[in-house]
């Protein structure tokens, strides 16, 4: 699966990273808690979260990850779009809730880190 698969999807709208649409992606882990992602995440994953704030970037950085989607609506600020772009990742913003777009994406093949 590509992450512009993820966006249409999830109907997402790309707000950094229109170059990496074609990139894979492999797994996905949805989380607001850094800590677990930091725990139990594999490289080349997509990371779905509602949580808000550099830190989700910086995480993103240090896991090797290709893309982050703000479910709920959420956007990140300028800051964070610029932190990503810096690092080659892209994000996602969809209206979806968190279970709804993990869900989708599982549905169309895109498993999580046990399976």
């Amino acid at each position: 699966m590509t992450i512009g698969d993820i966006q249409t999807l999830l109907g997402a709208e790309v707000l950094s990273g229109e170059d990496l649409l074609g990139q894979p992606v492999l797994s996905a882990c949805g989380s607001d808690m850094m800590s677990d992602v930091l725990a139990f995440v594999k490289e080349q994953s997509v990371l779905l979260t509602g949580l808000v704030n550099p830190q989700v970037i910086r995480t993103a950085e240090m896991m090797d990850m290709r893309c982050v989607v703000f479910v709920r609506g959420k956007k990140p600020d300028g800051a964070m779009l610029t932190l990503a772009k810096a690092h080659d990742i892209a994000v996602l913003q969809t209206p979806l809730r968190l279970y709804t777009a993990c869900g989708r994406l599982y549905a169309a093949g895109l498993k999580g880190e046990d399976g």
